[in-house]
């Protein structure tokens, strides 16, 4: 389980979302495209995105299989590097493709140390978590295990755009001790120790069960949930994990107040 440096961006990432990767990565990039359908395309998008922002080197990473996975030469690939970054998709193929693998093993230990920083978008960001959202809506919210590189947290993406939020905030009643985190796209959480701090154009919105009154959750049927916290947060502001409060920017006075 991991806690290091994580750049996890909702989807839909722009060019400053991506350099700000790059700024933060350092010199030699690994891209990972395991969750695509069509991982060549992908590879070689952001292979040249990454080139143009600025990054000295970069390579495409395949781990289509868990015996590539278990490669000790793709755990090499990964120790040299300073920045690993997953591409969108499903977040299935990559948690059933690396999870408890030598490159899930590695990867821990670099992200831990702080060896290596972590980004992700859209699928890549989902499978950070410790439980993962899968599918589904308001109702019938499908989770697995992701590979818990941010413990403690529900991450799903894509967020306002797709209208997310019932679907985050059945998750959360069904994982209380969780908290949720819905990132909008071209919006990221660079999470930095026990702190978080939104980048972008859009929100992170963060759903709280932990002070709730009262939860219901019923296999198959509507929550209830009383009482719960649901915080709003744009670029610039930042969230402590462990105490869960977050930190508000006046962007028109530039002050800094903290929520009750």
């Amino acid at each position: 389980m991991s806690l290091g440096r994580l750049l996890a961006i909702g989807g839909a990432a722009g060019p400053a979302l991506l350099e700000r990767f790059i700024s933060l990565a350092g010199a030699s990039v690994v891209v990972v495209a395991t969750a695509s359908a069509d991982p060549a395309t992908l590879e070689a998008r952001y292979v040249d995105a990454f080139t143009r922002l600025g990054a000295r080197t970069v390579r495409p990473l395949r781990i289509s299989s868990r015996a590539e996975a278990n490669d000790p030469a793709v755990a090499e690939v990964l120790s040299d590097a300073t920045g690993v970054f997953f591409t969108g998709g499903d977040q299935m193929r990559i948690t059933t493709t690396i999870g408890g693998t030598l490159t899930d093993s590695v990867l821990q230990g670099l992200v831990a140390s702080g060896s290596v920083m972590l980004g992700g978008t859209s699928a890549g960001a989902a499978m950070m978590s410790g439980t993962m959202i899968v599918g589904g809506d308001g109702v019938s919210v499908t989770t697995g295990p992701g590979l818990e590189f941010l413990p403690g947290v529900l991450i799903d993406m894509h967020f306002a755009e797709r209208g997310r939020l019932n679907r985050l905030i059945a998750a959360v009643a069904r994982y209380p001790h969780e908290l949720g985190l819905g990132i909008d796209e071209d919006t990221a959480i660079l999470v930095e120790g026990d702190r978080f701090e939104v980048l972008g154009s859009g929100s992170v919105t963060v759903v709280d069960a932990g002070a709730a009154a009262d939860i219901r959750a019923p296999a198959g049927g509507p929550i209830a949930l009383a009482s719960a916290s649901l915080h709003v947060l744009p670029a610039g502001c930042s969230f402590e994990l462990s105490g869960r409060r977050p930190s508000i920017v006046d962007a028109q006075a530039g002050e800094r107040g903290r929520a009750a």
